[in-house]
């Protein structure tokens, strides 16, 4: 996101949590874009074209309480990220041109990592390097994806299957192992829409990624099918993984939930 980095700094970009995402002012946006001394008529006549056009971009906008310069809270048009990169393409400036160009080589560059998988490892531990992490936790998060991604492989060939439903299985599994719902797991580390594994410690990293592993060993050997009975296996991989926790901070007098990357 370094391109959206680079166009926003410095301006006020209002923005609201909303439906568990951020939603922007498009108004904003459309100001900063195109130096416009009235950016509301800029986004009536923008949205005026749209419409005729029938993109989809308007009407995935959504009216949103947001605090003016006044310091009063009213209604403004807002858009989730991807409307924001929609309207973002329709509109004429330089620096919308420069975001456009961004785009268009992000999208490259995800369909060369669908062509070749083994790209977009390299620049996800380029990415992790760049903020700091070590090689060694690096090389833990990798291989970490790759057990989630093998055990989501396993649910959903044993009839799990909606999102929702991985996700209260992940869930499961990390309250077992770590005593905690990942969202009280956030709570406890002051987190809010950042990653929660982005800010886990080494044996943090290897008791999930043991829990996960244990769940998917289970599930195999139990032919476990369907939500409930992947429900029940998921309890008994991360309980292997919580009781070796346990065991560790009983012995060594430390909360390994405290840990830092």
């Amino acid at each position: 996101m370094n391109m959206w980095v680079d166009i926003f700094k410095g301006n006020k970009i209002r923005r609201i949590l909303y439906n568990d995402e951020w939603w922007f002012s498009v108004v904003d946006v459309c100001g900063v874009l195109t130096g416009s001394v009235d950016p509301g008529a800029y986004w009536c006549k923008l949205e005026q074209r749209l419409k005729k056009e029938g993109s989809k971009s308007v009407t995935n906008c959504d009216w949103l309480n947001l605090e003016a310069a006044d310091g009063k809270q009213y209604l403004t048009v807002c858009a989730n990220a991807d409307g924001i990169f929609r309207i973002i393409q329709s509109i004429s400036s330089p620096k919308a041109e420069l975001f456009k160009r961004w785009l268009a080589q992000v999208g490259y560059e995800r369909m060369q990592e669908i062509e070749n998988p083994e790209l977009a490892a390299k620049r996800c531990r380029a990415l992790y390097r760049a903020k700091g992490y070590s090689d060694g936790w690096i090389e833990k998060r990798m291989r970490g994806i790759v057990i989630s991604a093998v055990l989501a492989d396993e649910w959903k060939d044993r009839d799990v299957g909606s999102s929702r439903e991985y996700d209260i299985l992940t869930a499961e599994i990390f309250k077992a192992t770590f005593g905690l719902t990942p969202s009280e797991y956030k709570n406890l580390k002051q987190l809010e829409r950042e990653n929660l594994r982005d800010h886990m410690g080494d044996l943090e990293l290897i008791f999930s990624m043991l829990g996960e592993a244990a769940t998917t060993e289970i599930t195999r050997t139990q032919d476990a099918q369907g939500f409930s009975e992947n429900c029940r296996v998921a309890n008994k991989g991360g309980r292997i993984a919580g009781d070796a926790r346990e065991k560790l901070e009983k012995k060594s007098g430390r909360t390994i939930r405290a840990s830092v990357p």
